[in-house]
């Protein structure tokens, strides 16, 4: 399929979209719809000769915001329609061509990821209206976790929580750990082998990948446990929620409320859930941003320790996602804290790696665990699974 495939990604108030044609070196329309159904609701992205406009769009709905994106394709008319949709349970270990079953599929899972598939639902829905001859694709941000094993993905708790109602560890950031774990497996000499893949952004997951296969993951049931991201926390003790409960009388929506969007660097930091800014401050003093900096890095440093266990060798660690691509002070942070593991960071090639690029940065000669820094592109990800996904059912 040599079209262009339009990916869209739907939030409860946004639309997330890129057209992605099969020739890489084509250039991507990409661009976001915001603060749908308000007032400020506007359209904002970038042509084809990466000039950016901001497009009002006055309490627009989900379908209106997708009529002014098909105006913004430049005539390009796109071949089939990517979604991604953050949660699909077991039912989904690959992509799939949208249905009333896999709608319906979605549907089941919603109460997993309340804030996410519902709104993924809305994209659909609208899309359908917009792009009606379109073959649809759902791309599940947990199918590539479905490779775990029970070992992994089963927690300590009653069958009956598994069997009858699906508590269990999915996993979540699944194109972006397939897709740098593939990279890495066609750049490295090592190939697929064993690779430790950190993805940090606002949201931030680890991964460990044999054979571009994922064996376990540090996001569980939700993306919220784990590692310390930008207003979440990460894991806590299971008995925080209870504790905050009798001492404070708070409702179990506060505690949610605290732990997903109060927490992570904000709440450590005091100042702010942007990284760049935790840096600044930290080098200028500020002891909180110098602790959430510190519990950052020790946290994922732990984290990637611990997944090393499902890796009968290990290859490397690749760092990925926007602070993995743009901060060599964390990058450096982490692997000091892995000491044992037999990795010579090139302090020269660190420091010198900008946004966008890929590489290593071992020192020379290096015969140990390789480091990589290799940008994501869940968006590419996306628009190669629907492509396969489409050219699989014609």
């Amino acid at each position: 399929m040599n079209v262009p495939v339009l990916v869209i990604n739907c939030g409860s108030s946004s639309i997330k979209y890129a057209l992605i044609d099969s020739d890489p070196e084509a250039p991507r329309l990409a661009g976001l719809a915001e603060r749908l159904g308000s007032a400020d609701a506007c359209l904002k992205g970038k042509n084809s000769t990466g000039e950016r406009f901001n497009q009002p769009l006055p309490n627009a709905d989900h379908t209106q915001a997708l009529s002014a994106i098909l105006e913004r394709l430049e005539g390009r008319i796109p071949g089939a329609i990517g979604h991604r949709i953050v949660h699909g349970g077991e039912q989904f270990t690959q992509a799939a061509l949208i249905d009333d079953s896999v709608v319906s599929a979605i549907q089941s899972t919603a109460a997993l990821a309340p804030l996410h598939n519902p709104a993924n639902l809305a994209g659909i829905a609208a899309t359908q209206k917009v792009f009606p001859e379109l073959p649809q694709v759902a791309v599940f941000d947990t199918a590539f976790h479905q490779s775990l094993p029970p070992t992994a993905y089963r927690y300590a708790l009653p069958e009956s929580l598994y069997a009858e109602h699906g508590i269990r560890r999915y996993g979540f950031h699944g194109t972006s750990h397939a897709f740098v774990s593939q990279r890495a497996a066609t750049l490295s000499v090592r190939g697929a082998g064993g690779w430790l893949t950190a993805h940090l952004g606002n949201g931030c997951s680890t991964c460990a990948v044999w054979n571009n296969q994922s064996k376990d993951t540090s996001m569980g049931l939700t993306p919220l446990e784990g590692l310390v991201m930008g207003t979440r926390s990460g894991d806590v003790d299971p008995g925080l929620h209870a504790h905050l409960h009798r001492q404070l009388g708070w409702s179990l929506n506060q505690i949610d409320d605290v732990l997903n969007k109060q927490s992570g660097l904000l709440g450590l930091s005091g100042l702010t859930n942007d990284m760049r800014e935790v840096e600044e401050a930290a080098e200028e003093g500020h002891e909180g941003a110098l602790l959430a900096l510190n519990v950052f890095c020790y946290r994922i440093a732990k984290s990637l320790a611990a997944l090393s266990c499902a890796l009968p060798t290990l290859d490397g660690i690749i760092f990925t996602g926007g602070i993995g691509e743009n901060s060599p002070i964390v990058r450096r942070r982490v692997i000091d804290l892995l000491p044992h593991f037999g990795f010579a960071l090139n302090e020269e090639s660190n420091e010198a790696m900008i946004r966008g690029q890929e590489g290593k940065l071992d020192v020379e000669n290096h015969e140990g665990p390789e480091v990589w820094v290799i940008p994501t592109d869940e968006e590419g990800r996306i628009a190669m699974e629907t492509r396969q996904c489409v050219e699989a059912q014609a």
